[in-house]
């Protein structure tokens, strides 16, 4: 069973996007990898304001076909822009005015040349037609594509998981997280006797001759492409309601009619729980416009903005598992909580370039933590972080490369955790750490973010440097050592070592038979004035902070 709870742990919590792993694994970079990444003048010279995504899904030939409108306001000057789409999938022209526009494609990159220049400031549009067969996901969400599956009854059941990959994997648009359109339409159609369901509300459903079905969901919110997805199944909707913060918010149900049954009382069981505990934390749901939705899927889940894929066939835990090996774990859903956490750090909170993922992971592991604190009290969360520990590879930074899409590694969830619970803890201050992650949601809602804008406001805020110690946890692997020395004098002196330049963290040391007090340890030596204490009988939280100790 101990081996069974690590490999759970570590098949979801570290390869989530297995090609995003995969990039993150090199050393080295291609011009590839650069034309997906950076933010080149042809990507800078406009700001996307709206998509509507119109799709056409053949489920016997596994293919798509349909176009994405684009509407962009002009940032500068242009004659030519690049949009992203697969070299696998096909554009079968773009039309700017009614008129073809000539493009060219370098790997998964189409640049668009248009006939004159279009003026700064200039609210425009132009419509792209694709279609192809969308790379299929063999292990969905860990490889990202479409995982085309049937249900029990042998009806088509479908998805889409896109997250790392990139949304240009099946249609065509501007693929770098850090340009969100305002609002989207996703219109899919799909053979009648089935449904798709995406992400906002369901405006209408349209008939296409006598066999086909459209469905249109509108997102009035700003949305990342990732989150942009399709769900097609034999579906049934149930309804609830949650009386949130900002009113009435309304929750929707999409499941496999035959499991119904199973999936009433389990989502009443977690998911107004959850609203309740990440409100609480976090602020308001920041989608209350386009409601909140768990669609069941075959793949185990993703954090699909207000419309949230859910695969964990009704159970507690990970799938029935706790990879903390604590038991706090098996007291809740863990994809129901960690997806929808989400819905705050990750789709409200959104990270400008991949390599700064860790923002999102970490915050999201955390907020497992924080829901058991909420309804278990405070030392069952601090429990739940620690045993999530031995999940810790260290093998390279929770930070990514920058502009060539790659992300850091999979401790972004458990590290990320870890230092957050030391974050609160050397704060000691839990209503004032509380207005900071509430202060996050407000002072980011809808935008996006990178590591100095994370960094500088919870600095500001606590009135603590934090800056060294988010340096040594998010873009190194060393964990810092606590040196414990004694002089010739018989006195106790203590110095950080392994750490990066100017480091410095509190840490509550003391004795055994006495309180411990917080002591800012820097990269210098000093003296420790507690009285009796020995290098024997130093006592220092390694409960809460993660740390080597060395006594010399």
């Amino acid at each position: 069973m101990k081996n069974l709870s690590y490999l759970v742990v570590f098949l979801f919590l570290f390869p989530c996007l297995v090609n995003g792993q995969l990039l993150s694994n090199k050393t080295e970079f291609s011009r590839k990898d650069s034309l997906r990444g950076q933010l080149t003048p042809l990507r800078t010279c406009y700001d996307v304001t709206y998509y509507h995504l119109d799709v056409d899904v053949n489920i016997p030939t596994r293919s798509i076909s349909g176009s994405n409108l684009i509407k962009f306001k002009t940032l500068q000057d242009f004659n030519r822009m690049q949009i992203d789409l697969f070299d696998n999938m096909a554009i079968d022209q773009i039309l700017y005015k009614g008129k073809k526009l000539k493009y060219t494609r370098e790997f998964n990159a189409v640049f668009i040349d248009f006939p004159t220049h279009i003026k700064t400031n200039t609210l425009d549009s132009i419509l792209v037609y694709f279609s192809g067969t969308p790379h299929q996901a063999n292990r969905a969400p860990w490889d990202g594509g479409f995982d085309w599956k049937k249900d029990s009854n042998n009806k088509p059941w479908v998805a889409s998981a896109n997250q790392g990959i990139g949304a240009s994997l099946w249609w065509p648009n501007k693929d770098h997280q850090s340009d969100e359109p305002d609002s989207v339409l996703i219109s899919v159609t799909v053979p009648k006797g089935l449904m798709n369901v995406s992400n906002g509300r369901l405006r209408n459903i349209e008939n296409i001759g006598s066999k086909k079905s459209k469905f249109n969901w509108f997102v009035s919110n700003p949305i990342n492409n990732y989150n942009i997805a399709l769900n097609i199944g034999d579906y049934v909707h149930f309804q609830d309601s949650f009386d949130g913060e900002k009113g009435k918010l309304d929750i929707d149900y999409y499941v496999l009619r035959e499991n119904i049954d199973r999936a009433k009382p389990h989502f009443e069981a977690n998911v107004k729980p959850m609203l309740k505990a990440f409100e609480y934390w976090f602020g308001p749901y920041p989608f209350y416009e386009d409601s909140f939705k768990l669609i069941e899927t075959s793949h185990l889940g993703m954090e699909h903005q207000s419309g949230i894929a859910y695969g964990n066939r009704f159970l507690n835990g990970y799938l029935g598992g706790d990879g903390s090996g604590t038991g706090w774990g098996l007291k809740w859903d863990f994809i129901i909580i960690h997806e929808a956490g989400h819905e705050w750090f990750g789709n409200n909170i959104t990270a400008a370039d991949i390599a700064d993922m860790w923002i999102h992971e970490s915050f999201t592991n955390y907020s497992e933590a924080l829901y058991i604190d909420y309804y278990f009290g405070k030392k069952a969360g601090q429990e739940y972080i620690y045993g999530n520990r031995r999940a810790i590879q260290n093998d390279k930074p929770i930070q990514g490369r920058y502009h060539v899409n790659n992300e850091g590694s999979g401790d972004m969830y458990n590290k990320g955790g870890v230092l957050h619970n030391m974050i609160r803890t050397i704060i000691a201050d839990d209503e004032k750490w509380r207005s900071i992650l509430r202060g996050l949601n407000a002072k980011f809602y809808h935008q996006q973010v990178n590591y100095d804008d994370i960094v500088h406001y919870i600095n500001q805020e606590s009135g603590i440097n934090f800056s060294s110690i988010f340096e040594q946890y998010v873009k190194t692997t060393a964990i810092p050592i606590l040196s414990i020395t004694e002089s010739k004098d018989g006195k106790i002196h203590a110095k950080w070592k392994n750490t990066v330049a100017n480091f410095q963290m509190p840490i509550p040391i003391g004795t055994s038979d006495n309180t411990l007090k917080a002591i800012n340890i820097t990269n210098d030596d000093q003296t420790l004035n507690i009285p009796n204490l020995t290098k024997e009988n130093v006592k220092i939280d390694t409960f809460n902070y993660y740390i080597d100790v060395q006594k010399n």
